[in-house]
């Protein structure tokens, strides 16, 4: 399992948002961001590869970004957020960070999951 994990959930439906386009980067001490990994969520809105295998993580600033966009048009809706942008800082490059979004079409929540 990758160092970084994140899970989607549309809490508009119900249900885990599947095939949402994800990318996470990392600040580089001249502020600007590197690419670290992409994917899509799984069936159950999971992302478990964002970090390549066998890459390290570093105690750094990273941003995940979810293409909301791209996921509400596949499920047909109209949504406020084309993307959601998570920055957040990795303190302790041996421990698990799961990011979590739970997503509306006009809104969203996230917190530091296990």
């Amino acid at each position: 399992m990758s160092a970084i994990t994140t899970h989607v959930l549309d809490t508009a439906r119900g249900r885990p948002a599947a095939d949402v386009p994800v990318t996470l980067e990392v600040r580089a001490d001249d502020g600007v961001w590197a690419l670290v990994g992409r994917g899509l969520t799984d069936a159950d809105g999971r992302l478990r590869t964002l970090v390549p295998a066998g890459a390290a993580i570093e105690a750094r600033v990273y941003r995940i970004t979810f293409d909301t966009e791209a996921y509400f048009n596949t499920v047909g809706v109209t949504g406020f957020y084309p993307e959601v942008s998570i920055v957040f800082r990795v303190r302790s490059a041996s421990e698990h960070h799961h990011v979590p979004l739970l997503l509306n079409p006009y809104g969203y929540s996230t917190y530091r999951g296990s």
